[in-house]
């Protein structure tokens, strides 16, 4: 059994840390035609919004416990939105970093999955993306974003184990592909609403009360650092 052991911990060790190869081009081109196809049609996006919402309320909870605040809990709705709570000062960079997390945080990730990928992690991907699930689950406070958190980080585990390395390499772009341009849609759908005279207590509108800086400022910030992430982490997985 301690053989057992030591023979598949250097093993499992390799799998994590260790490159694979690249996919064919028409692969990497195929996932972003896939993750355009459910990003751009609003059917479908009404739908696969609940990922990048995840991804977004995510990105809150994190940055939260990283700058010292208590997070208290998590939730997602079926309508897409969501809503993280955390305790600490109503104010100062803690409290900025962790409202302005959350349009960015889809973009980034899907940014920081670009450059695993052009270094050839899969597998670290894989992994670290289904980590970043379970601990989430933890801070979920409602039976819907349970559902949708166990659905996501179970797709990723079973393509971890079950799979070869063509499929994981296909759903791991498919992935990154659709963080960078699902990561893309919310700022507009943001500045649409508040043209329209609502969402008047959005991240943007929040931050511009905490900071006193313009919430449109703030929104171009949501912008550019969606648009950005798509260009390079575009960039690294064509070039990849």
């Amino acid at each position: 059994m301690d053989s057992l052991a030591a023979t598949a911990l250097p093993d499992l060790w390799d799998r994590l840390t260790g490159s694979q190869p690249d996919p064919d081009l028409w692969v990497v081109l195929a996932t972003a035609a896939a993750a355009l196809a459910v990003v751009v049609p609003h059917p479908l996006w009404r739908i696969s919004r609940n990922a990048i919402t995840i991804a977004h309320e995510g990105g809150h909870g994190l940055t939260a416990l990283l700058t010292g605040r208590q997070l208290t809990g998590i939730r997602l709705h079926s309508d897409t939105s969501g809503l993280t709570v955390s305790r600490g000062k109503p104010y100062g960079l803690g409290m900025i970093l962790t409202a302005a997390a959350g349009y960015t945080a889809p973009s980034l990730l899907g940014l920081g999955g670009a450059a695993l990928l052009a270094a050839g992690r899969i597998t670290l991907l894989l992994w670290v993306a289904t980590a970043l699930l379970v601990v989430m689950l933890v801070m979920i406070r409602n039976a819907y974003g349970v559902l949708t958190v166990v659905l996501a980080g179970g797709a990723f585990l079973l393509v971890s184990w079950l799979t070869g390395p063509q499929v994981q390499a296909a759903f791991a772009y498919a992935v990154v592909w659709f963080l960078l341009l699902g990561g893309v849609r919310p700022p507009f759908e943001l500045q649409a609403k508040r043209s329209r005279g609502g969402a008047g207590d959005s991240d943007a509108d929040q931050l511009s009360r905490l900071t006193h800086v313009p919430a449109g400022l703030w929104l171009f910030l949501f912008h550019a650092v969606s648009l950005c992430s798509l260009i390079g982490g575009g960039r690294w997985l064509l070039e990849g």
